[in-house]
């Protein structure tokens, strides 16, 4: 299976290289490959939050016996697991793959940087949904702003850190 996750991330990242050169003045390939499949990440979370929040839950409250979710927030916790792990898999193999940390010791670190940033989206959503009456989708996406500039450079400095990193241009 790992196998099939280099070949497939060695694939989009030559995919992402491709639209690389306009930005080669301005942006290193590493952050430039983050950018991308982040984003990709993000509007994966975006469509899969609008579709369970709309579709699923139907903006219904989640009653689970001994706790109630707004659907809001009962939508976040449903798209977690699945971003979690589509964003993990586009960083190591597309984004950080020279990292040599082992996969374990990667998933670890990424999962406690995901864990802050699911805080910061609850705490976020709390926030502009309860406190301002803002809408669900759009506060999803602004507090998804901030916690991209949090991940990335946690992301490079803690989870996929390199042991002797190249100097960059």
């Amino acid at each position: 299976m790992k196998k099939l996750f280099e070949i497939i991330g060695s694939w989009i990242g030559e995919c992402i290289d491709f639209f690389y050169p306009p930005f080669r003045k301005y942006l290193s390939i590493q952050f430039f490959r983050y950018g991308v499949s982040g984003v990709a990440n993000m509007i994966f979370d975006w469509v899969l939050y609008f579709v369970i929040y709309h579709f699923v839950l139907r903006q219904q409250m989640l009653y689970l016996g001994f706790v109630t979710f707004g659907s809001h927030i009962a939508a976040l916790f449903l798209t977690f697991p699945v971003t979690l792990v589509s964003g993990f898999l586009l960083q190591k193999y597309v984004t950080f793959s020279t990292s040599e940390l082992k996969g374990r010791v990667q998933l670890l670190r990424y999962s406690l940087v995901v864990l802050a940033n699911l805080l910061l989206n609850y705490l976020g959503l709390k926030i502009l949904v309860e406190l301002i009456g803002f809408f669900p989708t759009p506060s999803k996406m602004i507090v998804t702003i901030f916690t991209t500039m949090f991940s990335y450079f946690s992301q490079k400095k803690f989870t996929f850190k390199l042991q002797n990193p190249p100097s960059e241009v």
